[in-house]
C-alpha cells in the first residue's frame, strides 16, 4: 500500500475517557497520552478520531480537542462509569456503534490504533472490516503486573485475569505493529508473550512543555498558599504498586530535616480504601503530621504543585513510561524514582535527581535529602533542569508516531474488501 502524507486515524480507548478526571483509577498516563498525542498528530495535518465510550450521562457525543483531532463517545452498556473488565462485555456493542458512526457520516480511516488490550481486541475486529493496518499500545502488561503483585502484594483478587493475559498473548501475534514506550517493555513483551522484536517500535511518551513550564517556586508556594516547608511531591494513582508506602515508611529516616511536608496528589472515590492504609501506616510511624492526601488535583493545576515542591518522588514497583517525572523535571524539579519505566533515560544522576534500583525506604530517604541539601549554588538551574526533556517534546513524539504510522502502510499488503 503506497504512503499517504495525510493520515487519517482511529484510535481507541474503550474503557478510559481520555478527558476524564486523571488520578483516579482507570484514568492516567494513558490518557494524557491519547490525548496529547491526537492533538500533536492534528497540529502536524493529521486526521484523528478518539472513540470511548460514554461514561457519563452528561457526556456529549463529540468533543473537539483542536485542529483535526475529536472525541467521539459510543453507547456500550451504561451510561457510567464500570469497571474496566466488565467493558469487555460490551465490546460488540462499542464495535457496532462505531461502525454505524463511521458509516452515517462517511468516514474512512487508513488506520486503526488502539490502547490497552481492551480496546486492542476492538480494533482486531474492526480492521477485518475494514481492511486496514492496526497499530497498538498496551501501556502496561498483564504479565508484568501479576509477576510484581506476586512479589509485593500476594492477594489474589489483585491479579490480572488470564483473559487479559491470554488476549495479550494473541494480539503481539495478529497486530501489525506494537508501539512500546521504553525497551524494558520491549524486552518484556518478548520474554513474557513470544512477540518478534520486529514487529515491536520502542517511541518513548512524551511531555507538554507549554502547560508544564517554570513558574518559580515562590510563586507557586503564594498560589498554592504554602508555607516554607521542604515539600517533597507524589503524584499518581493511589494504588499498591506506585510504592507510596515505602515512601511513606522513608520520613522517618528523614526526621532531622525540619518542617518535612509530604505532598500526596492523585485518588477518587474507588482509593479509599488505600488511603486509609496510608494514613494508618503514617500514624503507625508517627508522621501523620508531616503528610497531606491533597486528592484529586485539576490538571492545570499540576504545574503549580510541581513548581512548589522541592523534589518530586516516584516510588514505584513499575511504570510503563514515567510520565510524572517528566512533567516534574519540565517544571525545573528534580526527581528521584525507581528504576522502572523510562526513568535512567529521563533523569541524569546525580544532576536533575537520582535513579535507585529499588524502593527500599532507607535508600528513598538517602537520596531525598541528597538533593534537600544541596546548596541552590551546588544545584542545576531549573531552566538547565528542563532543558534536559526538551527531546520529549509531544511534537517531537507525534513525529516518531506518524512514521511508523507510515512505515505501516507502505508494508501493509493492498487487499480489496
Amino acid at each position: 500500500m503506497t504512503p499517504v502524507s495525510q493520515l487519517r486515524v482511529a484510535m481507541l480507548s474503550a474503557h478510559s475517557c481520555p478527558v476524564g478526571k486523571l488520578g483516579t483509577k482507570d484514568t492516567g498516563g494513558m490518557s494524557v497520552y491519547i490525548r496529547e498525542i491526537a492533538s500533536e498528530l492534528g497540529k502536524q495535518g493529521h486526521l484523528v478520531d478518539i472513540y470511548t465510550r460514554v461514561h457519563d450521562p452528561k457526556d456529549r457525543q463529540i468533543y473537539e480537542l483542536g485542529q483535526n483531532a475529536r472525541l467521539i463517545h459510543l453507547r456500550a452498556g451504561e451510561d457510567e462509569q464500570i469497571h474496566k473488565l466488565a467493558v469487555y462485555a460490551h465490546l460488540p456493542d462499542f464495535v457496532s456503534n462505531l461502525e454505524s458512526f463511521r458509516t452515517r457520516n462517511s468516514l474512512r480511516y487508513d488506520l486503526i490504533f488502539s490502547h490497552y488490550w481492551l480496546s486492542a481486541l476492538a480494533g482486531t475486529y474492526l480492521r477485518q472490516r475494514w481492511h486496514v493496518p492496526h497499530i497498538t499500545m498496551f501501556h502496561t502488561l498483564g504479565a508484568v503486573k501479576n509477576s510484581i503483585r506476586e512479589r509485593i502484594h500476594p492477594a489474589p483478587g489483585d491479579r490480572e485475569p488470564e483473559l487479559r493475559i491470554r488476549t495479550e498473548r494473541n494480539l503481539v501475534r495478529t497486530c501489525h505493529r506494537v508501539i512500546a514506550p521504553t525497551e524494558k517493555e520491549k524486552r518484556a513483551l518478548i520474554r513474557h508473550y513470544g512477540a518478534s522484536s520486529q514487529k515491536i517500535s520502542v517511541v518513548p511518551c512524551g511531555v507538554n512543555l507549554d502547560h508544564f513550564n517554570i513558574i518559580g517556586k515562590a510563586q507557586a508556594r503564594h498560589y498554592l498558599g504554602f508555607d516554607s516547608d521542604r515539600i517533597i511531591l507524589f503524584v499518581g494513582r493511589i494504588d499498591p504498586l506506585k510504592g507510596i508506602d515505602n515512601l511513606i515508611k522513608a520520613l522517618p529516616f528523614l526526621r532531622h530535616i525540619p518542617k518535612l511536608r509530604l505532598v500526596i496528589i492523585g485518588g477518587g472515590e474507588h482509593s479509599q480504601r488505600e488511603i486509609e492504609k496510608l494514613r494508618k501506616l503514617a500514624r503507625d510511624l508517627e508522621v501523620q503530621n508531616s503528610v497531606d492526601f491533597l486528592g484529586l488535583i485539576k490538571h492545570e493545576q499540576l504545574p503549580y504543585f510541581y513548581n512548589a515542591a522541592d523534589a518530586c518522588v516516584v516510588p514505584s514497583y513499575y511504570e510503563s513510561f514515567g510520565l510524572v517525572a517528566l512533567e516534574s523535571l519540565a517544571c525545573g524539579t528534580p526527581v528521584v524514582a525507581t528504576d522502572v519505566g523510562n526513568h535512567e533515560s529521563i533523569i541524569h544522576q546525580g544532576d536533575t535527581g537520582y535513579v535507585i534500583q529499588d524502593n527500599v525506604p532507607s535508600r528513598l530517604a538517602d537520596k531525598v535529602a541528597l538533593l534537600l541539601s544541596q546548596p541552590a549554588t551546588a544545584t542545576r538551574s531549573a531552566q538547565s533542569i528542563r532543558a534536559t526533556v526538551r527531546k520529549f517534546s509531544w511534537s517531537n513524539i507525534a513525529k516518531a508516531i506518524a512514521k511508523d504510522c507510515q512505515l505501516v502502510l507502505t508494508n501493509y499488503p493492498v487487499s480489496v474488501p
